[in-house]
Order: C-alpha cells, then structure tokens, then sequence
C-alpha cells in the first residue's frame, strides 16, 4: 500500500511510517510502458509518501500508469507532454505546482536509445531526435522547475546518463549522454546556494521489458535490476543523499560496463 501520509508529522516515529518523502512532489518523466524503468521509479517514489506528477507523450499509457499508482493509494497526476516542446514542459510544470502546490523532486528518465548504426551512416535527423530526447528533455525540465525549488528551499533532480565508456553504433546516444553529465554538473553547481541538488544515475542493461524482447538474452542474472535503479532515485532524492550532488552514480548490477 502506497502512504501519502500528513506533511507535518509529530514524531520521527511517525515519519518513517509515513515514509522518507512523505510531503513531497515529484516529477517523473518517461513513465510509459509497462515493465519500464520509469514505472519501478514511480512505485517507488509513491512507497516513501511522495505525490506525483508522472508524464509520457502517449496519453493511454501515462493514464495506464497512473492508475496503477492511484490503485496501490498513491496521489498522482499524469500529465501528457512532449518534453521537446518547451510549452509542454511549461504545462507540466505549471500543472505540478497547482495540483500539490510544490516541486521537490524531479525524475529526468525521458529519452533513450533509438539510434544504432554505424556513425558514418547517422543521418542529421536522427542525431537531432536523439540528443534533443535525452538532452534537451532534461534542460527544459530542469531549468523549468528551479525557480519552483528555490522558492521552496531547494530540491533533488535526478537525470539519466549511462555507466561506462562510448559504444560502437551508438554516436547520437553517446554524445547525448555525454551531454545530460555536463548538464548535470552545471546546473548543480548553479543550485548550491537555493539548495537544489543535480545528480545522475547511470545505468548498465537494464531488466526492462523492452531490452529482453529486444536482446533476448539466456540470462539476465548480472544486468541491474528496474526496482535496484528505483532505489538509488529513492536515496538521491531524500534526505539521506543531502550532501551528493554533482555526482554520477553507476548502477550497473554485476555486469560491470
């Protein structure tokens, strides 16, 4: 059962019943498909006490996750944003903040791999799809919500890079990814003093639904795990990360990247 629990609280005791974000809001991007990562984050997110604003571009989707969460009791909203479209970040935000009346956390997980070719055969189309779904996605987000958490105190944004090094045939990703580090150290660095902190996840294969249809592999024992990734969120966005920020955390299970 998901707790939203009170936001004032009259012991310790209470609170951690309540839950490490009860009182919170959250964000959470990229909350589609089942079996996704982005559907572990949010159960995840709701399990501590946080209310939530989930997006995704398709409307029957995001609807299908929030009903989910809002079957388990959790507060949640699904807003339906193309995350490119800076008037659509403005809506989610502006929609966020009118529903719980605050933003505390925001959850950068929209983008991914759609590109794998040869860099010499990358059209230009294709590696501008694929940097502004990963990077500009995250600026957009980002940069929407900070005056919300400077005026509230301050906040945790977590976005989504990758752990190791560059891949074969897989240039606008790399690059993209490369690009959501920097965005991440720069706007941390930029949110010292409202007390906003920026940190990334970056993840080896994931257990999602979609890379075992996709890779089929024979064992999927080493990959990380959907609800390992949830839990790392849950830790940067409570108090108990309050002096990380900056930082990219490798999440990679024991198939080390």
């Amino acid at each position: 059962m998901y707790r939203t629990g009170p936001t004032n609280l009259c012991s310790q005791e209470e609170s951690e019943m309540a839950g490490k974000l009860a009182g919170k809001v959250a964000i959470v991007t990229g909350v589609s498909h089942d079996g996704q990562v982005g559907q572990a984050v949010a159960k995840a997110l709701a399990a501590e006490g946080a209310s939530l604003a989930v997006c995704a571009r398709t409307k029957d989707d995001v609807v299908a996750r929030a009903a989910e969460l809002k079957a388990e009791g959790a507060n949640v909203i699904p807003v339906v944003a193309s995350l490119t479209d800076e008037a659509d970040v403005k809506r989610l935000v502006s929609e966020t903040a009118s529903a719980f009346g605050r933003i505390d956390i925001v959850v950068n997980l929209a983008g991914g791999l759609t590109v794998y070719k040869p860099s010499a055969e990358v059209c230009v189309d294709e590696w501008t799809r694929e940097v502004n779904n990963n990077v500009l996605s995250a600026f957009l987000v980002t940069r929407e919500v900070f005056p919300h958490m400077a005026k509230t105190g301050g906040g945790s944004i977590i976005n989504f890079a990758r752990a190791g090094h560059a891949q074969a045939n897989m240039l606008p990703y790399n690059v993209a990814k490369a690009g959501v580090v920097a965005l991440t150290r720069t706007f941390a660095l930029e949110g010292k003093d409202a007390q906003i902190r920026v940190n990334a996840i970056g993840p080896g294969l994931v257990d999602t639904a979609s890379n075992v249809a996709m890779m089929k592999p024979k064992d999927t024992s080493k990959w990380a795990k959907r609800d390992e990734i949830a839990d790392v969120v849950v830790f940067l966005a409570s108090p108990e990360s309050i002096g990380v920020t900056g930082q990219v955390l490798d999440v990679t299970g024991w198939g080390f990247s």
